[in-house]
C-alpha cells in the first residue's frame, strides 16, 4: 500500500510500463524503472522527479486514453512531482499555502515589500524617493546598504534553508546512499545531463507540446531561463566582491561586469520565462496537472517580472523614477526569494538530485555487468 492515490497509480503506471517497455529509449525515467522490480514511496517519487515532462511516452504509447488501461505517465508525474514537493517542503505548514494562489500572494508580497520600502523612504525624506541620484552609491540613497543587506540576506538564507531542509527529507525518501558525494563521476554526469537538459528531447525528435509534432521550443525557452538565472546571480556575486573587496559601490557604469552579465542575463529571463508561459498555455491538457499550477506559474511569472524590473531600473536609473523602480525591483526580488522552496524552482533541484541517482545506478550496473569489483558502497 502507498501513502496517497497518486502513488497508487503512479505504482500500477509503473507496473504497466515495466511489462511493456516499448519507451525505454525515450528518456531516463523507464531504464531506471526496468532496474525495479517493485515500486516504493520513495521510488515513486524518484521516478517522478526524474520526468522531464517531455510528452513523448503519452503519444507513443499504445495503451494511453481512450485505451481501457488508461496510461497517462506524464500527467501523473506532473501530479506526483507537486505532492512531493508539497511533501518534502519545509516548514510543513507553507506547503499548500501557495498550491491555489500563488501568482496572487507572490505579486502581492513583492508590492507589500515595494511599499513599505517606498512608504518608509518618503516619510524620512521624499527626496531620495522622488529626487534623481547618479554615480556610486545612489541606490542607498532609497535604502541603507546595511538595511538592505539584512533584509535581502535574511529572506536568502531562509530559502536556502527551506530548500536544503526539503532536498534533505527527499533524498532520505528515495534512499540515496550515504557515499553519493564521494561518487565524483556521477555528480559530474548529473551536472551534464541537467545543463544539457538532455532528457527534454523525446529521445531525439523533440518536446510534445499543443500536437503530436514535436519541437524543441520549450527546451529552448528553458534553458535561456536557466542560464539567464545563473548570469543574474553572477553579476550579484561579481557586484558582491566589488562592494567588499575593493569598495567599489553600486550602480555600475554599462560597461562594467555586473552590468553586462546582469543585462545578458536579464533578457534571457524576459523571454525564457515569457516563451514558457506562452508554450504551457499551448500544452495539451492532457499532459498537465492542471489542479496544481499556482507556484508553477507564479515561478515563472516572478522571474519574468524580478528582471522586467531589473531592466527598467537599468535604463531609468538616472532619473526621477530611480526611487520607485528600485523599491518595485526589491520587492519582487524579496517575493521570489522567500516562495523559492515552496514553488516550481525545488524541481530543478530535486531533478539534479533524481539524475545523480540515475548516473549512479548506470554506473553501478555497468560494473557488475562487467565483472568489475564493487565496493561496499555500491552494494
Amino acid at each position: 500500500m502507498h501513502g496517497t492515490s497518486t502513488l497508487e497509480e503512479a505504482d500500477r503506471l509503473m507496473t504497466v510500463c515495466n511489462a511493456c517497455r516499448y519507451c525505454e529509449g525515450l528518456c531516463a525515467v523507464f531504464p531506471a524503472m526496468e532496474m525495479r522490480r517493485a515500486f516504493s514511496d520513495g521510488d515513486l517519487n524518484y521516478l517522478a522527479n526524474l520526468c522531464h515532462a517531455c510528452g513523448a511516452c503519452y503519444t507513443d504509447c499504445q495503451f494511453s486514453p481512450p485505451h481501457e488501461f488508461n496510461v497517462n505517465v506524464p500527467q501523473t508525474f506532473a501530479i506526483l512531482r507537486a505532492e512531493s514537493w508539497s511533501a518534502y517542503a519545509w516548514p510543513r505548514a507553507f506547503s499548500g499555502m501557495f498550491a491555489r494562489n500563488g501568482v496572487a500572494i507572490s505579486i502581492v508580497a513583492a508590492l507589500s515589500v515595494a511599499g513599505f520600502i517606498s512608504g518608509f523612504a518618503a516619510l524620512n525624506d521624499p527626496q531620495a524617493l522622488f529626487g534623481i541620484h547618479s554615480g556610486p552609491g545612489a541606490f542607498y540613497a532609497l535604502m541603507p546598504h546595511n538595511a538592505m543587506i539584512v533584509l535581502f540576506g535574511a529572506a536568502f538564507l531562509y530559502a536556502i534553508l527551506a530548500l536544503v531542509m526539503g532536498v534533505r527529507g527527499f533524498w532520505r525518501d528515495i534512499g540515496e546512499p550515504v557515499g553519493m558525494l564521494d561518487d565524483g563521476g556521477s555528480l559530474w554526469q548529473a551536472m551534464k545531463d541537467a545543463a544539457s537538459l538532455r532528457y527534454l528531447d523525446g529521445g531525439g525528435v523533440g518536446c510534445v507540446n499543443e500536437d503530436e509534432r514535436p519541437t524543441d521550443r520549450r527546451k529552448i525557452y528553458h534553458h535561456l531561463t536557466f542560464y539567464g538565472f545563473l548570469l543574474c546571480f553572477a553579476s550579484t556575486s561579481v557586484a558582491t566582491l566589488y562592494h567588499y573587496l575593493i569598495a567599489r559601490e553600486a550602480p555600475y557604469p554599462w560597461w562594467d561586469v555586473p552590468v553586462v552579465l546582469g543585462t545578458i542575463g536579464g533578457i534571457g529571463l524576459l523571454i525564457g520565462p515569457a516563451g514558457l508561459l506562452a508554450e504551457k498555455s499551448r500544452r495539451d491538457p492532457a499532459l498537465l496537472d492542471q489542479k496544481r499550477t499556482g507556484m508553477d506559474v507564479a515561478f515563472i511569472v516572478m522571474l519574468f517580472l524580478t528582471s522586467l524590473t531589473g531592466m527598467a531600473l537599468l535604463v531609468w536609473r538616472d532619473t526621477g523614477s530611480m526611487g520607485l523602480l528600485l523599491a518595485l525591483h526589491l520587492g519582487f526580488v524579496f517575493a521570489l526569494f522567500v516562495t523559492m522552496p515552496y514553488g516550481k524552482f525545488v524541481h530543478g533541484i530535486y531533478r539534479y538530485v533524481a539524475l545523480v541517482r540515475y548516473a549512479r545506478e548506470r554506473r553501478m550496473l555497468g560494473n557488475i555487468i562487467s565483472g568489475k569489483v564493487v565496493d561496499d558502497r555500491d552494494v
